[in-house]
């Protein structure tokens, strides 16, 4: 198999005008009954597939986060290792992205690593920067992977912690800087900033230059679609990961469910199109 590097894969599909990242956070209670199957991992595997199929020539990325697999145990973790594994069969050309936000001391995080990238085969993570760069070491040595640090995120109490003041700036703006000047070394690091927090966001691309900026919270969480291109794209007019989730993949809860989510998906890669111009 050939070496898949996830910033060339997220460069191709910028090129195509792909910036829609379509979260796989599926629950198997919302999951519609046309695609149910005798066991839990059957029905998120179903499922999964069924929202690949219909939104993977428009999309930039998928985006699993382990949480909703992880709380159905062996066979969670069963559906999350064939979603990717569908993924990288019918759409190799996308990359997939774990959002699992992990972060620890450095032996935990080789660990977090190995699972990530060798046996789910994951092309990026989410991590978290709360212990400083040297325990991100085993991540960012994978030179083909993209680490993506969380810098601001899309929850309402984000400034709590991550806009108090260090050095007579906010938090969040000494992660960006770290993201640039210290922990990019391979150019396979990346920001996660919440489109809840467009003048932040901006405010972040303005520190990071063409960094790749993994932004959620459009959709279920109202985010701005148009002020988030607006402040996230680089001077490139590249640069961004949009993630919608629910409001894509649970677009409807009947037979058509599939249909529905690449309407809903269309209709963000048709807005966020506008957006270049």
């Amino acid at each position: 198999m050939a070496a898949r590097n996830f910033r060339e894969m997220l460069e191709r599909r910028w090129e195509l005008g792909n910036f829609l990242c379509v979260g796989l956070d599926s629950e198997p209670e919302k999951i519609p009954e046309s695609a149910r199957g005798a066991t839990v991992r059957e029905t998120i595997v179903n499922f999964n597939r069924a929202i690949v199929d219909a939104t993977k020539d428009l999309v930039c990325a998928f985006k699993p986060n382990p949480a909703f697999y992880e709380a159905h145990g062996e066979e969670g973790w069963s559906a999350l290792r064939e979603t990717i594994a569908y993924i990288q069969e019918v759409a190799p050309e996308v990359p997939v992205i774990l959002d699992a936000k992990r972060g620890d001391i450095g032996n935990t995080n080789i660990a977090y690593a190995q699972s990530a990238f060798d046996h789910l085969r994951a092309d990026a993570i989410t991590v978290q920067p709360y212990l400083g760069s040297e325990p991100l070491a085993p991540f960012f040595e994978r030179k083909d992977k993209g680490i993506i640090v969380l810098c601001h995120t899309s929850n309402p109490g984000a400034s709590e912690i991550q806009s108090l003041f260090v050095d007579g700036e906010p938090l969040y703006k000494v992660v960006a800087r770290l993201a640039t000047e210290k922990w990019n070394a391979h150019g396979n690091c990346c920001v996660m900033v919440g489109a809840t927090y467009p003048e932040e966001l901006s405010e972040i691309r303005e520190i990071v230059g063409d960094m790749p900026i993994l932004t959620a919270g459009i959709g279920a969480q109202n985010g701005d679609l148009t002020k988030t291109m607006c402040a996230g794209l680089d001077k490139n007019k590249k640069g961004i990961i949009v993630n919608a989730s629910r409001s894509v993949i649970f677009a409807s809860s009947g037979a058509d469910f599939a249909q529905a989510a690449r309407s809903k998906a269309e209709e963000l890669h048709s807005e966020m199109r506008k957006a270049l111009s």
